[in-house]
């Protein structure tokens, strides 16, 4: 049950602070896409383009991880967000945080996951020994294949006192 625990949780990503990163020794960021930087619409807002942009700036290397492999939806984001991506990264399965650690050139232990959801994104980094952060999602509104895990996460969450 302890995998499924995320280290922080925020209400969203622009809430997450460099100082925080620096609290944590992160030096590299891995970002799910869908509902926690883009919702069903595609939309990317500007002031997480701007957060991305500040984050980099701080001197922290970010990387999409997702578990889709559609480039059609995530070449455009990578290309607005000028970072590079590990797609069908199969989370919570483990080989993708690897290869997303790789890329970065940091051992897993300096980077954070950053997502909406606990079964994927939190359990997958917590597998790996990177830092978990879950973040409320963007939209009520999602596929039909996360929808259903929402009250399982729910109840974790809550038990975990979040």
């Amino acid at each position: 049950m302890k995998n499924l625990k995320p280290d922080a949780v925020f209400d969203r990503i622009t809430s997450i602070k460099n100082e925080f990163f620096d609290e944590h020794q992160i030096k590299g960021v891995l970002l799910d896409i869908d509902n926690t930087l883009i919702d069903m619409s595609k939309l990317l807002s500007d002031d997480i383009i701007e957060w991305v942009k500040d984050v980099k700036n701080h001197g922290i290397k970010v990387l999409i991880l997702s578990n889709t492999n559609k480039k059609d939806k995530l070449d455009p984001i990578s290309k607005k967000l000028e970072i590079d991506y590990v797609s069908f990264a199969k989370k919570p399965a483990k080989s993708g945080y690897i290869r997303a650690s790789k890329l970065l050139d940091l051992p897993c232990e300096n980077i954070a996951m950053i997502g909406d959801q606990v079964l994927t994104d939190a359990l997958g980094a917590n597998r790996v020994g990177m830092f978990s952060i879950y973040v409320k999602p963007i939209n009520k509104k999602e596929y039909w294949y996360t929808a259903w895990k929402r009250p399982i996460e729910s109840l974790i969450l809550k038990h975990f006192g979040y």
